[in-house]
């Protein structure tokens, strides 16, 4: 009886080792958790909406000092805050602690007014 020697060839040996690979790159990377993406676009729309209705918002600066105004325009380091008590303003966002809409003021009995915003507790920490 004759046996005959089979051989596999190199390129075969070579072509085995890439599907092997292949499947385990596939595995480890359906495994992994996948990144968020860089930008949501949430803080545009957010600051788009602002815009177009106008509202007065409330810009609390690293320091505590309080700046009210509506957003005329922001770009990614800056808003621009028109202001009808004062000149227009050109905040660096990281000069800036947080950001929230000023309530509508109320008038009282004697027809002074107040505004109706109350801090809350975790933001009279903050101040």
């Amino acid at each position: 009886m004759n046996r005959k020697l089979i051989r596999t060839t190199l390129a075969e040996v070579r072509d085995r080792n890439d599907r092997h690979e292949g499947q385990r790159r596939n595995n480890a990377d359906s495994q992994k958790r996948r990144v968020p993406p860089e930008q949501t676009n949430a803080e545009s729309f957010y600051y788009k909406k602002q815009m177009d209705n106008k509202t007065v918002m409330v810009l609390v600066l690293q320091d505590g000092e309080e700046l009210r105004g509506t957003i005329e325009w922001y770009d990614r380091g800056c808003i621009k805050l028109h202001r009808n008590e004062g000149p227009n303003l050109l905040v660096l966002k990281h000069n800036i602690k947080y950001i929230f809409k000023q309530e509508p003021e109320k008038e009282n009995e004697d027809g002074s007014e107040e505004s109706t915003y109350e801090p809350e507790p975790e933001e009279r920490a903050q101040a």
